[in-house]
């Protein structure tokens, strides 16, 4: 088994783990760390079999997964965001290159404008006796899926970079 077929293998594993983890999210509302932890790991294999250099690319795609997490962590702080939510965007965006961390970070908020609006509209048909915690794993998952899809599915990626 060749280092490509090895790579896809591996990067269709951490999408389906980053699909799973937004069905979970959806479902229960919550995010298991036993599957947070997994798609951080499986990160590892994937650098290896990928060619990312340790120095700097691997050093500098954990700092910016744990800078996303300092910065979902003080939003947990004030309720504004699920603990399983602020593990998931880290093990996620240790997924993501640099050049596409910053338009990840727009594909999320964008996604989680979208899954709060749904919430919002559900709100309002629905009028629920409890407060409604809005399912933010969609949005980091929708943030990883493309990130993986523009780095290494898109064909046109030659086309836009010219």
């Amino acid at each position: 088994m060749n280092g490509g077929i090895l790579q896809l293998c591996l990067m269709m594993l951490g999408a389906l783990l980053m699909v799973c983890s937004a069905i979970s999210d959806l479902r229960w509302r919550e995010i298991s760390n036993g599957l947070n932890a997994f798609i951080a790991l499986l990160a590892i294999p994937f650098w290896v079999v990928s060619g990312w250099p340790l120095w700097p690319d691997v050093a500098i795609v954990a700092g910016i997964a744990f800078a996303i997490f300092v910065v979902f962590a003080l939003m947990f702080m004030v309720n504004a965001m699920g603990g399983g939510d602020v593990k998931n965007v880290f093990a996620v965006f240790l997924w993501v290159p640099l050049p596409l961390a910053m338009p990840s970070l727009m594909v999320m908020a964008l996604a989680g404008a979208a899954v709060s609006g749904a919430m919002l509209i559900w709100l309002i048909v629905k009028r629920p006796e409890t407060k409604p915690e809005v399912p933010y794993g969609v949005a980091i998952a929708a943030a990883g899926l493309w990130a993986l899809h523009q780095q290494y599915l898109n064909q046109f990626q030659s086309i836009a970079s010219s």
